[in-house]
């Protein structure tokens, strides 16, 4: 077992768009990926699926030909190679990320 603090958990405050990774096992890796307000989300497709669980803020989110509010509490699946991003950030988003398997490079 591996038991984080909230301070492990959580990216670092004040550090803009960006994503820190707590946790790399073989089966999944786990991190923490802010975006303020008005910042863009620049992030490239992935060769691992993801899950996304917004903690904190509000944005539109655009996964391959869908796209919906993403706020607080929002659940968000995205599988292997899509093109996905969030945008018209509203307000300081804070994101937990879950890649399954951990992840490795952007995809080509």
């Amino acid at each position: 077992m591996i038991h984080l603090s909230e301070s492990e958990r959580r990216g670092r405050p004040g550090a803009g768009a960006g994503y820190d990774e707590f946790l790399r096992v073989p089966s999944l890796s786990a991190g923490t990926y802010v975006v303020p307000t008005g910042g863009v989300d620049d992030q490239q497709p992935h060769r691992e699926d993801e899950v996304y669980v917004v903690l904190a803020g509000a944005a539109r989110f655009t996964g391959g030909d869908e796209t919906v509010d993403a706020r607080t509490g929002s659940v968000l699946f995205v599988p292997a190679y899509e093109n996905h991003r969030f945008h018209d950030v509203t307000a300081d988003l804070e994101v937990l990320v879950v890649f399954g398997p951990a992840e490795t490079d952007p995809a080509s």
